[in-house]
């Protein structure tokens, strides 16, 4: 099942509906606190612990916390940014035995859990409260955020105050925009997301593991999924694009060139003509090592095929609205999604979700913190995958990779989910100093 990613407004509604359904706040203030403890000894094991503690809610799980942990055998203490002002906070505070110390006056220890402020802080720390935590964060060996890290904007991902580096971020109920939005993604080490028995019920959610189509006993290549790839002026993106598209499992790639290209495996068909109307093909790849060639997107867009289009095919695009009526999936990178889309307003989600319902297309917003968005409103933020997907021709690779899941019968948002979920997937196969042409090689033992 997918984990679902909640902005701060969602996370207090579903928070509200599982208390009106009967379940009391400070059972849910339990159940978290005990999770965070629960990961925390999991993840570090039984050193000295050091629980700083807000006064909201945020610190009422760090004072359950403290009380899991203590009866675990650890040492540990506590210190109060301030009183708790939440009830439930008021009455962790009152189950909690040990002395608690001032968070002025806090001295560091090997295990740091930050409990000051979570979801929904809408401003930054106060500089001498950012300087003293981002110091004992620092000088911790292990240090933990509850929920979020302190000074992180829940819905977007900026950072609010400065911040510094976690080993481990516990969420409850959900996942919130920041646990895989950048900047703040890059902060909190491993994401873990504890259930605590609220029903999240959301349209935005984490790209999981896809669920490929299983090959038919009785299949032929063009059953499994013709790919039709248009080249341009530059053939080592197609090369790139179309070998994905064969090992990303397509029974059929085929390669519209003028001139013969090199490099291009021997199962993949190199054609002089393009003939788009053939009732077999399941998607049409165009625009990687396209260059300045209108005609070729626009003969593209002629064709009633799903069409995946990338690179300078999106350049060409022009009008987001000449795609209203296309099956299509887009994939810009920053720069590109600029050039079709302008400067939209809001967070990457939202600027992804507005885009997506301007051209009537599935748009894979690229980047370290990739998003796939749907027009129906679906939002899937890909998992963290290794930076060394940073280089030259990785692109290309996911555009072919995705037109394979396409031609193979996913949906068009399903079939771009399980593109980026396999390429980064594959990319920690590769390893850190690959290059694409051996992300190429590891989609295979990926799949």
């Amino acid at each position: 099942m997918s984990r679902p990613i909640l902005t701060a407004e969602q996370m207090r509604a579903a928070e509200a509906a599982a208390i009106d359904a009967g379940i009391a706040e400070t059972v849910l203030m339990e159940q978290a606190g005990r999770a965070l403890a629960e990961a925390v000894r999991l993840y570090a094991g039984p050193r000295e612990t050091l629980i700083l503690c807000g006064p909201g809610n945020n610190g009422g799980d760090g004072y359950v916390a403290a009380r899991f942990l203590k009866n675990a055998g650890y040492t540990v203490r506590v210190a109060a940014l301030a009183e708790p002002t939440a009830d439930a906070a008021k009455w962790a505070r009152g189950q909690w035995d040990g002395p608690v110390e001032s968070f002025a006056a806090a001295t560091e220890a090997p295990i740091i859990i930050d409990c000051l402020f979570g979801t929904g802080l809408s401003r930054g720390l106060e500089p001498v409260v950012a300087e003293r935590l981002l110091l004992l964060v620092d000088k911790a060996l292990v240090a933990v955020a509850c929920d979020l890290p302190s000074g992180v904007a829940s819905d977007d991902g900026t950072l609010l105050s400065a911040i510094g580096n976690y080993d481990l971020t516990v969420s409850f109920g959900a996942l919130k925009p920041a646990h895989r939005l950048m900047p703040a993604m890059s902060r909190m080490g491993r994401t873990v997301l504890a259930d605590i028995g609220i029903d999240p019920g959301a349209d935005w959610f984490e790209i999981e593991r896809p669920d490929l189509p299983s090959l038919d006993p009785a299949g032929h290549k063009y059953s499994r999924g013709l790919v039709h790839c248009l080249a341009g002026q530059m053939p080592g993106a197609i090369v790139l694009a179309a070998t994905a598209a064969a090992k990303s499992g397509a029974g059929y790639v085929r390669v519209s060139t003028s001139l013969p290209i090199s490099g291009l495996p021997s199962s993949v068909v190199q054609s002089g003509g393009a003939d788009l109307q053939d009732e077999r093909i399941g998607c049409i790849l165009v625009g990687p090592g396209l260059g300045d060639v209108p005609p070729v997107l626009t003969l593209a867009l002629t064709a009633p095929k799903p069409i995946v289009i990338d690179a300078d095919g999106i350049g060409l695009v022009g009008d987001p609205e000449r795609l209203h009526g296309h099956d299509v999936i887009l994939t810009p990178h920053e720069g590109e999604f600029g050039k079709l889309f302008g400067k939209l307003e809001g967070s990457k989600a939202e600027r992804a979700l507005e885009a997506a319902r301007r051209s009537q297309s599935v748009v894979v917003y690229k980047g370290p913190d990739t998003l796939v968005a749907a027009p129906d409103g679906r939002l899937g933020f890909a998992p963290p995958a290794p930076a060394w997907l940073a280089t030259a021709g990785t692109g290309d690779v996911l555009a072919g990779m995705i037109a394979a899941m396409r031609a193979r019968g996913l949906e068009a948002f399903d079939a771009a989910c399980a593109g980026v979920w396999l390429h980064g997937r594959a990319a920690e196969a590769a390893g850190p100093h690959m290059i694409a042409d051996d992300l190429l090689e590891a989609i295979p033992s990926v799949l």
